[in-house]
């Protein structure tokens, strides 16, 4: 049986994103682990992008600052990690 270590390193993503996703979409980060890897290997890291926009973006409106900057690091990782999505005009406020 793989590790949470092992499919974490498979799956293309950080543990950031990973969990981003999983915040977004309410579900468990091995799971969000799959939703993830497939929207990567299927050319939809634009989906991936959007959803940890929708996340800082609740994270500001909530009020809950500390996690706001961590999730832009996180976003700022995945553009760069990802540049063909990573037009750096689109930022969350």
């Amino acid at each position: 049986m793989l590790t949470y270590e092992e499919c974490l390193a498979m799956s293309d993503l950080t543990e950031g994103e990973i969990n981003a996703i999983a915040e977004h979409e309410h579900m468990e980060p091995m799971i969000a682990m799959a939703l993830g890897h497939y929207l990567i290997t299927h050319d939809d890291e634009q989906k991936i992008k959007n959803i940890i926009m929708d996340d800082i973006k609740h994270a500001h409106r909530t009020g809950h600052y500390a996690h706001e900057r961590v999730l832009r690091g996180v976003l700022q990782h995945f553009i760069s990690s990802h540049p063909q999505h990573g037009d750096h005009s689109q930022t969350a406020a």
